[in-house]
Formats: C-alpha cells, structure tokens, sequence
C-alpha cells in the first residue's frame, strides 16, 4: 500500500513519469519520452551484421504476435526489504495475439543450461503446442506471475470443449537482484495482467523495460533485446529466378548474463577495450523466444531454439554454470492444429533440407538482439546505491570505427 501511495505521489509531482504499470511506448524514466527521441539501436551506431532485417527489426515483424510491458521503478539507497528500492518488472509476448488466445502454437523447447526456470515446458515438450501467453520476469516472481497469467486466461477465454479449465503457463525469469529488492516480491498480479492487457504489436521498446527493467548483460545495463529477419525459402530443385516463399524469424531476449571480458560486438572485442567490474563471477541468465510464420512442427522449432545459442555465442557467452539460458520457439502458422473438433487435420511443414536459412536467421538475430539491449538503454542505479553503467555509444562507435 505505501509503494502505491509513493508512486501516486512521484505521479503528481512529476506527470511525465508512468511508473508502475505503463504501456510500451511511453517514457523511459530518466530520458525523453519516444515521441520526442527516435529509438536508438545497434545499427544506429554504426554495428553491422549479417542478413536482412524485417521491417521493424523486431519479433513484432511476424504478423499476430503481441509484447507488452509493466516497468516498476521505485526507490533509491539502502536497501529495505519489501521497501525497495524496486527496479524490476513484467514482460508478456501473445503468440497470435488477443484475437486468437485460445488456439495454441505449435512449439520446441531448449535448455543451454538449466540454472534457471521457465515453467510449463515439460507439456510443451509432451504436447507439441504453446498454450497462452509467455511472461517473463524476475526470478522470485516466477510464482505469482503464473497464478497470475492462469486468471487473467480464465477472466479473458473460456473451458476447453471438455469443460475444463486448464492452463500450464509458461513463465520464465532472470535474476534481478544486484538492483532489485527481489526478496520484496514487488511483482504483483495486476501488474502481470497490465503487462498482457496492453501487449501490442508494431513497435515495441528495449532495454529497461519489463521485465528487464533490473538486467544487467556483460556487466552493462541489460535487459530486453528484439530483432528479425526476412527468410527466402526456394525448393531445392528450383532455379534462382524462381520466386522464393518468404517467411520472418524474430527474437526477443531478457539479457541478463556475461563478464565484461568476453563481450564482442561484430567480432569487436569491446569488453576487453571498455573494462569494467560488476559481479566476482557470472550469475545472470537469458531467456530466448523465437517466432516465425513459417510453417514448422515442435522438432523443427526445437531445432531452431537450439540456435539461439550460436547467437548468444557470437557475443561471447560461454553460458557459465550460474547461467539460465532457457529458449522457447513457436510458429504462428497452422492456426486451429489443436482443435479437437475434428479428427484429423491437415499442416503444413518446411522439409529439414530446407531449415538452414531459418537457422542463420536465429543466430543473426539473436546476436543482434543482444546488441540493441545494450545499446537501445540507460545507465541505473539501484538498491545499495550499486551503479551499472550503459554501453557509451561514442566509445561503440569509436571501437567500430577502429576495428573494422
């Protein structure tokens, strides 16, 4: 109750702010609102890469799927448990979106190492489909953002053709607590029902928002990180005049992992040149969802969920023991596959022969979704005064400059 007095008190001395449960394309604290600043990004500063970006370059280019946040900043100095200082929050993604939350997707599920927690996916490996939303935030907020997503499905859909209501949520987390007061369970339900009630498609911010509002990557701000790629699709006995099939493979990330040393920017070795110091050894996590509208079945999206993982690597990860490094996939084509309404349904696959494009176009997004999390960001200060500085974009730019 008193966070909420104090946040409708910051409200009113300074309107500018939306602290608690703001939409996605409204003021970053501390900078000026999106209307006023263009969104900055790794490309913007000069980082090139490998292949061609959707129109947004981000997960949001493939058509139905939805992201929506709820930034939680509150507080500053000593840390008072339960108090704060709060600098967490909660991300929602909707896989086709608020018009078609009941029809699953069909979806693959990888661990790169297993130190962390992303619920429900033993039924997505079991099943083959993503039911519902995925949430994502801090890790001690894993449990009230499950009940949370299971009764805003129940208020929003309706029994399956059983009768039952039924939901395994899938809801993940990295560990914000070297700028959070974690252990003050600060993440309530409305504040997961906001995050899912104002997902939105088109543009979507980065950075520290979300649940990545308290991220730290490669001892920089981290946080959310989102990027795409335009996928040509030809049959292999097909010459190169023939008109591919194109298709769009998205990622976003919470980065929330690495040591200074080890970050490389298109093969830049960036950490060693910026130094800096924020942990004694790693203890972050990513969590990694994949979307595509190409049609592909869960071993298939599997596949391309293990492929995150080159991406990651490509920044310089060896994904250390403390790391949670869990990646989901799903596919938003095939709409009613699940319907148990009749017996048998027709889909449509992609052959394996033909997956290598798809997979490039994981590993180059993945890489550059990590780039613009650092980038599209601020530096924070957090509970017990720690200080985590954001990437100095003229010393990117420089280092660009230099080594390439």
């Amino acid at each position: 109750m008193q966070k909420r007095i104090c946040s409708l008190l910051v409200l009113l001395l300074f309107p500018g702010l939306d602290l608690w449960g703001r939409e996605p394309i409204k003021s970053l604290p501390h900078v000026k609102p999106a209307t006023e600043t263009k969104q900055l990004r790794a490309r913007d500063l000069g980082v090139p890469f490998d292949g061609k970006p959707g129109r947004l370059n981000s997960i949001t280019d493939v058509p139905g799927v939805e992201v929506g946040y709820t930034t939680i900043i509150s507080g500053e100095g000593k840390l008072e448990v339960g108090k704060g200082p709060v600098r967490t929050g909660v991300t929602a993604i909707i896989p086709r979106g608020h018009d078609s939350l009941n029809d699953p997707v069909y979806a693959g599920y990888f661990s790169l190492n297993g130190n962390g927690e992303m619920t429900g996916t033993a039924w997505v490996d079991e099943s083959g489909f993503l039911e519902g939303p995925i949430v994502i935030t801090n890790t001690h907020s894993v449990g009230v953002a499950r009940d949370a997503v299971i009764a805003w499905r129940i208020k929003h859909g309706a029994p399956d053709t059983t009768g039952y209501w039924w939901s395994l949520p899938v809801v993940a987390e990295t560990w914000d607590g070297w700028l959070n007061d974690i252990n003050g369970f600060h993440v309530k339900a409305e504040d997961v029902w906001r995050a899912l009630d104002t997902a939105h498609g088109d543009v979507i911010e980065e950075g520290s928002v979300g649940g990545g509002t308290g991220m730290i990557c490669y001892e920089f701000k981290g946080g959310n990180g989102t990027a795409s790629r335009q996928i040509n699709i030809r049959p292999a006995a097909a010459g190169k005049d023939a008109p591919p099939r194109t298709f769009v493979v998205g990622v976003f990330l919470q980065a929330n992992f690495g040591r200074r040393s080890q970050l490389l920017i298109a093969g830049v070795p960036v950490g060693k040149e910026i130094p800096g110091e924020v942990y004694k050894q790693e203890s972050g996590s990513c969590i990694a969802v994949v979307a595509t509208d190409a049609p592909l079945l869960p071993n298939q999206l599997k596949r391309l969920a293990r492929r995150v993982s080159l991406g990651l690597a490509r920044t310089g990860t060896i994904s250390g023991n403390g790391s949670g490094d869990l990646f989901i996939a799903f596919s938003t084509a095939n709409p009613n596959a699940a319907n148990p309404d009749q017996v048998t349904h027709s889909v449509q696959t992609i052959p394996n022969d033909l997956l290598d494009s798809l997979f490039a176009g994981v590993v180059q997004a993945t890489e550059e979704a990590v780039v613009n999390a650092l980038v599209d960001n601020h530096s924070m200060t957090g509970r017990d005064n720690h200080y985590v500085e954001a990437l100095p974009h003229d010393r990117l730019r420089e280092l660009m400059k230099r080594f390439r």
